[in-house]
């Protein structure tokens, strides 16, 4: 309102000059206060800030001041005692010197001779103290203990050793009597224990520097205190070690994984040390060896004590870094303290051991429990190896891992990173065991993922849940693949280290003894790849088990029954235009055919793991025929009629499932010694109800041929009609090694005109098999 009126004002006056409008004065006046306001508070603050520093000054060097005050007042007081005391010590003497004259004037004044004049008192002093009236020893002595109570220790041990060394040339020549040398000895003993016990006081001394106490101790040997002066040199490194390592602890919390390498090098640079000063001044005697060890071994003792008290938590990554670094820098230290003759390696590893095994067994439980929750959690992702990984240069190219897989390598690449050279030495057996312990785990992870029970319910704790299922076969056989990838190429490469080392060991001759039972010298690389396969024996059976028992089981015309063979309506199968295998082997043949095509895809480049699985697939389904006794109670139930054409089907099949082995390119020498069995049995149980197989069944021939015809005709989805002439079978790709049953010939009669491996079946025609024909159609 005023700034509006003060314009209307200058509107209405706009030619009067000596009229200043009212928001020049508002502007001009209220400005400049306030800039006075703020700078006058600024002032005051900063005066406030003056003074309060001001008065802390003056407190603090008032403080100063009553302190300096106090020490004067006790510096006061120690010049009045210190004057008292010369004071007393003059006093001392005077009275000394008083006693000294009194008895000069009394044997002055005893003198009765006539000629002898008197003399003056300080002369007559003088001829009494001087050299030439007193023993040598006498002076000798006195000289000597003058130097003692001067503290001149290097001195008085030079004088002791000359005088030595003189009374030892004239001794047997001498002629005073032995009264005279005992009590010349005893004087110099006594001297000797003085000179003893200053260079003892002087060597015990703790900020002593390595010269003087050399000086000292070399004093000790020279008057023939070797022992003491020993003794002496080992307590005084040892209090020296104890204030570094004092010193030092209170950092161990920071440098959580390199701490007990720093430690070690501490403690063994003082046993090395002290080894050396001990050769050096005292040699290398026996006594003096034995010394230096118990000592040694006491502080080793100490040493691993404070290793353990300072730890990380024993589970974390850290502990584990600090376990392996400090097995390596110690061992280190350990064979240059050999040079000294010193061997504590065993009595290092003795101590240790017990934390490092702690250390490894607790890390590994970690580490397990992550590849569990990564298992029963797994999304069942491929994952290729990323540049920069720690699978990436282990890893081939086509190699594809699932996310729990890839944790798996993860957690053993992080272990492997830790571990050191003499880790591996020590303890390599131990880590290669837990990690076969892992890999078991890990598999028994996968057998929970997969469908169907396994065969041990408790393989996983019920605190474990697993909130995945693998449902579909390529999810299963992505599973199966990580772990056949894991076990056969991963893993092995990366522990190629341990078994390159224990390779180098023994070509270099190094010797086992005193490694102990977890050393790699422990275990051997055949047996360890032996327990892996073991484990993916174990996953590889399971998967195989619960795949044909849902086969078979399966409702409808195409579940497995032995009543099948006893409901056929024909009389004799030779006489059937078309004889197939029954449905249910069929139906198998299509779910093989699928599963292969499936595992085409997704285990690419995969061959011998697509082999195993199939070829077990098939062995699985004769075993259970074979060990099936509800199967077998049919057939030897005498109230149900048996048939010549239930005996010829059944065969039939059993030739059937052997072609089908031949034709997927798979051992089938087992297959065929279970299905030779269970035509035996078959045969028997159907001799014993009055059909005779002699009349009933045809050549082996037959089997065979129709075998491998029923195989071609549902490999072309036909099921009756005419097939064109069958191509010459491919030769047989060999398997790996590590397959049973890989190097047999597989050229048998069945061979010939076999149809190209089902593998090669496209997944339309599996999707509707309608192929699946009846034979008593």
């Amino acid at each position: 309102m005023e700034s509006s009126s003060g314009e209307e004002l200058e509107e209405e006056f706009p030619g009067h000059e000596w009229i200043t409008p009212q928001s020049s004065i508002n502007a001009t006046y209220q400005s400049q206060t306030e800039k006075g306001i703020r700078k006058i508070c600024s002032e005051l603050l900063e005066l406030k800030d003056a003074i309060e520093n001001l008065s802390g000054n003056m407190q603090s060097k008032y403080l100063a001041f009553l302190r300096i005050s106090e020490e004067v007042v006790e510096a006061e007081q120690e010049l009045i005692e210190l004057q008292k005391h010369v004071s007393a010590q003059g006093i001392l003497v005077q009275d000394l010197m008083s006693g000294v004259c009194r008895e000069l004037d009394v044997w002055f004044k005893s003198n009765k001779e006539e000629d002898v004049k008197e003399k003056d008192f300080q002369t007559e002093l003088d001829e009494i103290l001087s050299d030439d009236t007193q023993d040598p020893k006498a002076i000798f002595l006195d000289k000597l203990d003058a130097l003692l109570a001067e503290h001149k220790m290097e001195e008085a041990l030079l004088a002791l050793e000359v005088e030595e060394k003189k009374y030892l040339v004239t001794d047997e020549s001498s002629k005073e009597s032995n009264a005279e040398l005992s009590a010349f000895k005893t004087a110099l003993f006594k001297r000797k224990a003085i000179l003893e016990d200053q260079l003892v006081r002087w060597s015990e001394q703790p900020s002593l520097p390595i010269t003087e106490l050399r000086k000292s101790l070399a004093g000790l040997v020279k008057i023939g205190k070797s022992s003491l002066a020993h003794q002496l040199l080992l307590k005084a490194y040892g209090s020296h070690l104890q204030k570094n390592v004092e010193a030092f602890l209170p950092s161990c919390s920071i440098y959580t994984e390199t701490y007990a390498a720093s430690l070690s090098q501490i403690v063994f640079t003082a046993i090395a040390k002290a080894a050396k000063e001990t050769n050096t001044l005292f040699g290398d005697s026996p006594m003096n060896m034995n010394r230096i060890i118990q000592w040694a071994e006491y502080e080793i003792e100490t040493f691993a004590r404070l290793v353990k008290e300072n730890s990380p938590l024993p589970e974390s990554v850290s502990a584990l870094r600090a376990a392996c670094i400090c097995i390596q820098t110690s061992l280190s230290h350990c064979s240059f303290l050999e040079s000294y003759g010193l061997k504590v390696s065993k009595l290092l590893m003795v101590l240790l051991r017990p934390y490092i095994e702690e250390v490894l067994e607790l890390n590994f439980r970690r580490v397990r429990r992550k590849i569990v929750e990564a298992a029963s959690n797994d999304d069942i992702l491929l994952l290729t190896p990323q540049e920069g990984s720690p699978l990436s240069g282990a890893v081939a190219p086509n190699i594809m891992l699932t996310s729990s897989g890839k944790k798996f390598m993860s957690v053993v690449n992080d272990i492997l990173d830790q571990v050191t050279p003499m880790t591996i030495v020590h303890f390599g057996g131990a880590i290669l065991n837990k990690f076969l312990q892992l890999f078991d785990r890990y598999v028994e992870t996968l057998i929970k993922v997969l469908p169907g029970p396994s065969e041990d319910d408790t393989l996983l704790e019920s605190k474990e849940p697993v909130e995945f299922k693998a449902e579909s076969d390529a999810q299963q056989l992505t599973l199966i693949g990580a772990a056949y990838t894991i076990a056969d190429e991963l893993l092995p490469a990366a522990v190629s280290k341990f078994f390159d080392m224990q390779t180098e060991k023994k070509g270099a001759g190094g010797s086992s003894e005193g490694l102990g039972s977890g050393s790699i010298y422990s275990i051997e690389y055949k047996e360890w790849k032996r327990h892996l396969q073991h484990s993916l024996d174990k996953l590889r059976d399971h998967f195989c088990r619960q795949y044909v028992l849902s086969f078979i089981y399966l409702e409808g015309k195409s579940r497995l029954d032995a009543r099948m063979y006893m409901e056929r309506k024909t009389d004799d199968l030779l006489f059937d235009a078309d004889p197939l295998p029954s449905l249910p082997f069929q139906a198998l043949f299509g779910r093989l055919q699928q599963l292969a095509s499936v595992a085409g895809d997704v285990l690419l480049g995969k061959d011998k793991i697509q082999k195993v699985l199939l070829s077990r697939l098939t062995e699985t389904v004769v075993m259970w025929l074979s060990n099936e006794q509800e199967l077998w109670d049919v057939f030897e139930d005498w109230s149900v009629q048996l048939q010549p054409s239930g005996l010829q089907q059944l065969i039939l099949d059993m030739h059937f499932i052997v072609e089908i082995a031949v034709c997927g390119r798979f051992p089938h020498r087992p297959v065929q010694q279970l299905v030779s069995t269970i035509i035996t049995r078959a045969i028997a149980a159907f001799s014993a109800r009055n059909v005779d197989p002699q009349s009933a069944l045809p050549e082996d021939e037959w089997f065979l041929e129709t075998a491998k015809g029923a195989i071609h005709k549902l490999m072309l989805g036909t099921s009756g009609s005419e097939s064109e002439p069958e191509p010459e079978p491919e030769a047989h790709v060999a398997l790996h090694d590590e397959i049973s049953d890989s190097d047999e010939s597989i050229a048998t009669p069945s061979t010939s005109g076999s149809e190209d491996s089902f593998a090669s079946a496209n997944n339309d025609d599996l999707e509707s098999p309608v192929y699946f024909t009846d034979p008593e159609a």
